[in-house]
């Protein structure tokens, strides 16, 4: 009887074979938000502290404004057709036609977006004291005033916190690059857009931009067309085959024609769909979506440390004992 007392009484497991999970181990609901409400003036005050950081953030960061254009090739699909049927002709002569619109338009825009073009944009249009000098643009009157702890516009001299240093070619392709969006759509046009402080100065460097990107391919495909001439009056000269000749010929009638369309073409790769046009509104900075967003993190922030603090807190309880127990 005795030997029945003594025997170990089991625990039956829990549904499914496995063992009861005790309740200390277990996520109560009721308690996170037992602890949310005792934290919840830190709480409060981190969602201030960040809400009214947000709020000034906000209103420390300058307007922006955006002008935009949409632009369409305009090279028409009777030269693609030319070049290529004489392409294999040329071929043999050592010439290279050139492509239709369409390449010749992807070529204008990966053109458009190079360093060497944007850093000799810059350098013509002289946009270096717009593109890092400009302090502030009063709504008002339409005008923008120079930062002077940045530029001397006396003396045309750039100042720094050492000594004079202008911007380099390379820091104003930068500053550019970043206020310079271009996009092509699905259905093969072109998006042209800056964004910058003064709105004036959006609408006249994407007409610009447009203005020389066309003068530019313009001057390209004139030059090359100049080379390719010379070079086939030089074939022909050499040879005394009359077939030979004839290709010669056509390839140099392709030519002055293409010549001849760049020189009459005022949009000669992009022709403008809906041109710049100045922004009376800004496109940023969102004040309230900065807000907003202040105000969530330091929401998540403050629910975080009331969290942590808990943790710590309940940590140092349950070593409170053992230490007590480890002394006596």
């Amino acid at each position: 009887m005795n030997e029945q007392s003594a025997q170990p009484v089991s625990t039956p497991p829990h549904a499914g074979g496995q063992p009861a999970v005790h309740g200390d181990d277990e996520i109560d609901l009721l308690e996170l938000i037992g602890v949310i409400w005792e934290g919840k003036w830190w709480i409060i005050l981190s969602v201030f502290l960040f809400g009214a950081g947000g709020v000034a953030y906000a209103l420390m960061q300058p307007h922006q404004y955006q002008s935009e254009a949409l632009l369409a090739p305009s090279q028409e699909e009777g030269g693609a057709d030319i070049s290529g049927r004489l392409g294999g002709l040329a071929s043999l002569a050592g010439v290279r036609m050139g492509g239709g619109g369409g390449q010749e338009a992807k070529i204008a825009m990966e053109t458009l977006k190079s360093r060497a073009f944007l850093i000799d944009f810059i350098r013509r249009h002289d946009l270096l004291v717009p593109l890092f000098a400009v302090e502030e643009y009063n709504r008002e009157d339409g005008t923008w005033t120079i930062d002077r702890s940045r530029y001397n516009p006396e003396t045309g001299q750039w100042l720094g916190e050492e000594e004079p240093v202008a911007p380099t070619p390379w820091e104003a392709y930068r500053k550019l690059n970043n206020m310079l969006n271009v996009s092509s759509t699905d259905d093969g046009l072109l998006r042209i857009s800056i964004t910058h402080q003064v709105p004036e100065l959006t609408r006249d460097w994407v007409a610009w931009l447009v203005r020389d990107i066309n003068d530019y391919m313009r001057d390209e495909a004139v030059t090359e067309a100049e080379q390719t001439i010379a070079y086939l009056e030089a074939k022909i000269d050499e040879t005394s085959a009359a077939g030979m000749r004839q290709v010669f010929y056509q390839l140099i009638e392709e030519e002055m024609q293409t010549m001849m369309l760049a020189n009459v073409r005022g949009e000669y790769v992009f022709r403008t769909i809906d041109p710049p046009m100045m922004p009376d509104m800004p496109s940023a900075p969102n004040r309230k979506l900065i807000a907003v967003l202040a105000v969530v993190l330091g929401g998540m922030i403050g629910v975080f440390a009331v969290f942590v603090r808990q943790m710590v807190r309940s940590a140092r309880a349950r070593s409170a004992p053992v230490e007590t127990s480890s002394s006596a």
